[in-house]
């Protein structure tokens, strides 16, 4: 552990930001060449910085196992979110720190440079305890948090790479700290950009807000459409009066059979405002991991009185079992068709991810509950995953028969993607030694055998 605190501080230390508008390159390039050298004293074989196409670097290596064992593909992501207003962290974003509490702070302890940490750390605890069990590859991604998908076409063009009978994600985490969860769902996506358009066109159409017939203060009933105002009225009605989100002909009435989340625990866990009511119906699990749920990303609305165009993006988050396709083509009809006073909406879909559910009841599933039950000393939870992770879907195709499973070091407290993100250092050995067992428990599975993701 003392070592594993050395090497994630000096991960954290790089500013490796996956926003295109701030990324520094270099940054990031120092932090793929840290992971190369780090696998290279590991011992790993075939140690590569792999070029993606969205200009980004992947970090692979392998290590093998014993003959005829099964190949395990370990996943985690050296990329993270801005760290947003950096004078609102009690600690330097990319110096990680111990506080009184004993967590680690800083920008990607959790999300997820804790999670490569995590893998070396089962890694060497297996090597140290008789050699790997089974035969090891490791991928390390540049730019999930971008979503940019490059190291996803990588893979495509690239399938025996990254082929595999076992995947583990490390990029999840415990429904809360010592509390052992693999995430067995995850929510598609539908990632919309819809634009209404200006009511007026010519290089004269910009009217100002003084005297004459297109003053009053906006106040006017005489007043031309406002495109801002038909891009809100159309966003508004992806909800309902309660906060459900509605899309013609989609279903939005899943239920959550897994681990419950109480009301008031994610409250808690979400830091919301006494007084502030949680939008929707149903339990919180059904509202995170089994319904759709739309999300306004961002917003592009023109100074008020000019010729120009509203736009935004929608990201729509599907339920498991929906057909994503079928999902963006109700949910460019839904927009089209709630346009008001007759506005001029287009809407382009600029992404989509499929849904994932898998069986819990594999070997590998099995496995990884013994390991959990015998590190906690409690049952293992299944929960879902609101988000998406591009590359599951390459990988499924790639090797559809792989068990894909997801754990991690992202509980609540964790508060990845926001200021003060942490992570508790026994969360990262409790889940590390999970991982070791979760791996040896696989050595006597055939390779390429009929389980499924």
């Amino acid at each position: 552990m003392p070592r594993a605190r050395t090497e994630l501080a000096e991960l954290v230390a790089f500013r490796s930001v996956a926003d295109p508008a701030r990324l520094l390159r270099s940054e990031c390039e120092a932090a793929a060449q840290w992971l190369a050298g780090t696998l290279r004293a590991e011992g790993f074989q075939d140690v590569a910085l792999l070029d993606t196409s969205d200009g980004t670097r992947s970090v692979y290596g392998s290590l093998p196992g014993p003959p005829a064992s099964p190949t395990v593909l370990l996943y985690a992501h050296y990329d993270v979110r801005p760290p947003l207003d950096e004078s609102a962290w009690h600690t330097p974003p990319f110096a990680l720190t111990v506080r009184k509490n004993g967590r680690w702070y800083g920008r990607g302890a959790a999300d997820c440079k804790g999670g490569i940490v995590m893998h070396l750390l089962a890694l060497r605890a297996l090597r140290a305890g008789g050699g790997l069990p089974v035969n090891v590859k490791l991928i390390v991604e540049g730019a999930q948090e971008q979503g940019t998908g490059g190291l996803e076409r990588y893979a495509r063009a690239h399938p025996e790479l990254l082929a595999a009978d076992t995947v583990v994600f490390g990029d999840a985490g415990n429904v809360r700290a010592g509390l052992p969860t693999v995430t067995a769902s995850l929510r598609g996506t539908v990632l919309a950009r819809v634009t209404v358009e200006s009511s007026r066109r010519g290089p004269s159409a910009d009217i100002h807000s003084g005297p004459g017939p297109f003053g009053n203060g906006g106040t006017d009933p005489m007043d031309t459409p406002d495109a801002t105002a038909a891009l809100i009225r159309t966003l508004a009605s992806l909800h309902d009066s309660e906060g459900n989100t509605v899309v013609d002909g989609l279903d939005g009435a899943g239920s959550w059979r897994g681990v419950p989340y109480p009301r008031k625990r994610f409250r808690g866990d979400a830091k919301v405002l006494y007084g502030v009511d949680l939008p929707g119906s149903g339990t919180v699990a059904d509202q995170l991991w089994a319904r759709p749920s739309a999300t306004i990303i961002g917003l592009d609305c023109p100074r008020a009185g000019s010729a120009e165009d509203a736009r935004a993006l929608v990201s729509l988050r599907t339920s498991p079992g929906t057909d994503t396709g079928r999902a963006a083509e109700l949910l460019v009809a839904h927009l089209e068709s709630h346009a008001p006073w007759g506005a001029r909406v287009r809407v382009e879909i600029v992404g989509q991810e499929r849904p994932f559910s898998a069986d819990t009841t594999t070997p590998a599933y099995r496995a990884m509950a013994e390991a959990m039950r015998l590190v906690y000393g409690q049952e293992m939870r299944v929960a879902g995953l609101g988000g998406s992770i591009p590359l599951r879907d390459a990988l499924a195709d790639l090797s559809p028969r792989a068990e894909i499973l997801l754990i991690g070091l992202g509980e609540p407290e964790a508060r990845v993607h926001t200021v003060n993100e942490s992570l508790d250092p026994r969360e990262l050995e409790r889940m590390s030694v999970t991982e070791a067992l979760f791996l040896w428990r696989l050595r006597h599975r055939s390779p390429h055998g009929s389980c499924r993701s």
